[in-house]
């Protein structure tokens, strides 16, 4: 396969599918310094590019962020109670029936790894008042990096 600039959807199925390819070529793993593992990297590169121009994700809601971490690392209900505060407590939160605290978040990052953008995000509740919103965007640094595009519209 030529290496390229990936532009179509069929460019970028085409070197999923040798990335693919290279991977499962042999039971041996692909030397990162062959010619195969160059155009693994080169490929890599390329098809992350692409994703990220063209299939954009949205981020993981904070129960789904926890079931997954519980799930990674063969947890229950009962084994995470201690870092909400008890069985029912768990429960009601990856019910969706109760909101996370600021403990709860500190504690799921510290002892299982969550990030803290994961357990934080998805929060579309938490508003500002229009008035409030209004005053903040008079401020000329405030304003300047919301219109950046490095945060989410307020």
């Amino acid at each position: 396969m030529k290496t390229k600039i990936l532009k179509t959807e069929e460019e970028y199925n085409k070197a999923c599918e040798r990335i693919y390819s290279l991977i499962n070529a042999s039971e041996y793993a692909v030397e990162p310094n062959s010619p195969e593992g160059e155009e693994l990297e080169l490929l890599s590169l390329l098809v992350e590019k692409y994703e990220q121009e063209n299939h954009q994700m949205d981020a993981p809601s904070p129960i789904e962020a926890i079931k997954f971490r519980m799930e990674q690392m063969n947890l229950k209900q009962m084994d995470v109670a201690p870092l909400f505060g008890g069985k029912t407590r768990v429960s009601e939160v990856l019910n969706g029936k109760r909101n996370l605290t600021l403990k709860m978040i500190i504690l799921l990052n510290r002892y299982l790894g969550i990030p803290l953008e994961s357990l934080m995000s998805g929060n579309r509740e938490i508003k500002l008042d229009d008035d409030k919103k209004e005053k903040l965007l008079h401020i000329t640094s405030i304003r300047e990096y919301l219109s950046s595009g490095r945060t989410a519209v307020i």
